[in-house]
Formats: C-alpha cells, sequence, structure tokens
C-alpha cells in the first residue's frame, strides 16, 4: 500500500495500515447493512476496533494528561456561551465522557449519548450526569423539548447518509424552543479526517460521510429549525460570518482540482462548525 502522507510520530506503518484496514472492513458493513443490522454493528463496531487496533488514539490519549485537557478546553470554547447553572446539556458521541463531566460542574444537568460505553474503569461520575447508551436511532430517555444545549464534535461524519436525518430529527424533538445544537464535523474539501487520509483521497473508513456547508444548509431547509448559522474556526479563531460567505468560498474551491482544494480549503473552510436553533 503506497503511503500518501507523513506518519505520526508515535505510530508506525503497520499499525496505521492495520487501523485502515479494520476501520475500512467495519465500515464497508455499515455502507451496505440495512437499518436493523446497522443497529448491531453500532453496538459492537467500537469494542472491536479497540481490541483489533490497541494503539488506536483514542487510547493512548487517556494517558495523557495534557492532551486530554487540551481536547477538553477546546470543546468549552464551543458551547461556554450558551451554558448557564440551569441549563440541561447532551453531548452525542462523548468517548471517554471526561468532557461532558466537566460541564456537568457548570449545569443543572448532562447526559451523554452514546453507541457503547468508553470510558475508563476509574472514571468518576456525578449526580446529575446520565451515560445513554443508544441504538444511533431511539432516544426515548431524554424527554421531548427538554434540552437547552445539545453538542457534538466529529459525529455526523460517522453517521451513515441514510441516518444523517434522523439525527437532526432527534435534535430537533429533544430541543426545546429556542434550544441549541452546536456541532463541530470536518469539512468534505479538506479530507479525507479518518484513518483513510494516509491510503485515499475519499473517505474508506469510519468518515461514512464528509459535509459541506452547502449540503447542510440543504438538509435543514428540509426541517423545522428556525435559524442556523455557520462559524469560521481555526485553532483558538472562532469567527462568526454571513453564510454566503461560506457557500461562495465552496463554489470558488469547486472549480480547482482536488489536490489543490484540498490545500485550499485549510484557510476559507478549514471545518464546519455550525449553531442551530430550534
Amino acid at each position: 500500500m503506497k503511503l500518501l502522507r507523513p506518519l505520526p510520530q508515535n505510530r508506525s506503518f503497520e499499525q496505521i495500515q492495520n487501523h485502515y484496514l479494520v476501520e475500512k472492513a467495519i465500515a464497508e458493513r455499515l455502507k451496505t447493512a440495512t437499518r436493523e443490522e446497522r443497529k448491531q454493528i453500532y453496538a459492537t463496531m467500537y469494542d472491536e476496533l479497540f481490541a483489533r487496533v490497541p494503539d488506536h488514539q483514542r487510547l493512548t490519549r487517556r494517558s495523557d494528561e495534557q492532551q486530554t485537557e487540551r481536547a477538553k478546553q477546546t470543546r468549552l470554547r464551543l458551547v461556554r456561551n450558551f451554558l448557564t447553572p440551569s441549563s440541561v446539556f447532551v453531548e452525542f458521541a462523548p468517548g471517554d465522557c471526561v468532557f461532558a463531566m466537566q460541564v456537568a460542574e457548570m449545569v443543572r444537568h448532562v447526559y451523554a449519548v452514546d453507541i457503547s460505553d468508553q470510558r475508563a474503569a476509574d472514571h468518576p461520575n456525578a449526580q446529575n450526569f446520565d451515560l445513554i447508551i443508544y441504538d444511533g436511532y431511539n432516544l426515548d430517555e431524554i424527554p421531548e423539548s427538554s434540552v437547552d444545549v445539545a453538542f457534538s464534535d466529529q459525529f455526523i461524519e460517522h453517521l451513515h447518509p441514510d441516518d444523517t436525518r434522523l439525527h437532526f430529527e432527534l435534535i430537533q424533538r429533544i430541543l426545546k424552543p429556542g434550544g441549541k445544537y452546536v456541532f463541530l464535523t470536518p469539512h468534505a474539501f479538506s479530507g479525507p479526517h479518518d484513518i483513510s487520509k494516509y491510503f485515499s483521497y475519499s473517505p474508506q473508513a469510519f468518515h461514512l460521510k464528509e459535509w459541506t456547508y452547502r449540503e447542510l444548509k440543504q438538509l435543514f431547509k428540509t426541517l423545522v429549525f428556525s435559524s442556523f448559522y455557520g462559524i469560521w474556526k481555526a485553532k483558538r479563531i472562532r469567527i462568526r460570518l454571513p453564510f454566503f460567505y461560506f457557500e461562495f468560498s465552496e463554489a470558488l474551491l469547486s472549480r480547482f482540482p482536488p489536490t489543490v482544494r484540498r490545500k485550499l480549503a485549510r484557510y476559507f473552510v478549514p471545518s464546519i462548525l455550525m449553531v442551530v436553533i430550534k
């Protein structure tokens, strides 16, 4: 297999190749599965991944306290201004739940929603924190119109394209009127962003679809949200811009060959950060 970019410092070619092949095989099962079959795969896919890829960065990062703290602070900057002591907060795909537990110190209640329990064995708990393991579709544990702020970071790209609308319908159901869903996801033009970036020019692994702002706008126009907006984000910089900026940038970038577009996109649309309001 040909390597398309330099290896990370802490992983060998064999480790990266194994990670890619394992994720790609599971992703291919997901892509061809029915919705009922996807429920079964969702329930076990991360257990299978971590068992077959013990050097996965989610596992190694848990032992790096500085990296964990940086990740928490990065996420907190995205939602801090929307939180109050009376807020009900939901995080989708919370992983090790470290960030969700941090938010629990600031709000009335936190729900962490995931397809499996990925917490460390010594993970602390709190009375105002609930981890909900769901099948990717049904979330009856959270009452309708009860959530002030929902959040996800690097999540919707993992959804099967047929399931993305269902996810936003679920968000619509649980948010209070005026409630906000803040989500961050990679931009398709600068991808792929999953492990397949080392061997492919398109997502082949757990990123089942990487999105553009234009595609998400078309999706939201079919749903009953009151408004939405985009934020230009790179490192610590966040700037709310007219949506026209993102659409114009994508139209301009689409004229370039993929290799050039990928490099330019890092400056014009480095990621997708949106706030959707019920």
